[in-house]
């Protein structure tokens, strides 16, 4: 009984280390990062861009994100499309308190990254002062490319743990920053390796 009260208390970290249960534990790092869902949060012009990445040309199926849910409950990553209004921005925090731990924001857009061209008082000036992000894709609008390329990294980052460790830290999100993709090229992310 004593081992099943320390797995309730603190999960997998209550359970004594040995070849069984690493083994758990990086498998369920590995489902984590390869079967996250996103909510739908597309807010302007970059929605677009998030929508045509789901389209069979780009296929996000084959990263186990073919589910966009309407639901935040059934969620666990949110990418915010577009520009956020100071009116929306309660929405956004309430959506992302409505999504289950363990939870993962990406900014697409230099608008949902920073305000953009919109530097005036109806827009927040980045959507990192709502939330913590953990990537930004950036563009205007960026290409499904891009988006694609901060999703690998975000998935990267959930299987090595760095986000896990960064919020367990310091409350924020990785803020990691990827580099825009033009449409039609692609870079490789090598996944797996730690």
């Amino acid at each position: 009984m004593g081992v099943i009260g320390a797995v309730r208390e603190d999960g997998l970290g209550g359970l004594q280390h040995n070849f069984i249960t690493a083994r758990i534990e990086d498998l369920v790092i590995w489902s984590r990062s390869r079967s996250s869902w996103p909510a739908t949060f597309g807010l302007a012009c970059c929605a677009i861009e998030m929508m045509a990445t789901g389209t069979a040309h780009y296929d996000l199926a084959r990263f186990g994100m073919e589910v966009f849910r309407a639901s935040p409950r059934q969620a666990d990553i949110m990418i915010v499309a577009g520009r956020v209004s100071q009116k929306m921005a309660p929405v956004l925090r309430q959506v992302y308190d409505q999504m289950m731990e363990p939870k993962w924001v990406i900014s697409m857009g230099v608008c949902a990254s920073s305000g953009g061209m919109f530097n005036n008082y109806a827009i927040v000036q980045g959507v990192d002062q709502i939330v913590p992000v953990d990537v930004y894709a950036p563009g205007c609008p960026p290409t499904p490319e891009t988006l694609i390329h901060a999703i690998e990294t975000l998935h990267q980052l959930i299987e090595d743990g760095e986000i896990m460790r960064r919020r367990a830290a310091t409350g924020t999100g990785a803020e990691v920053r990827v580099q825009e993709i033009p449409a039609g090229t692609s870079v490789p992310v090598v996944l797996g390796v730690k």
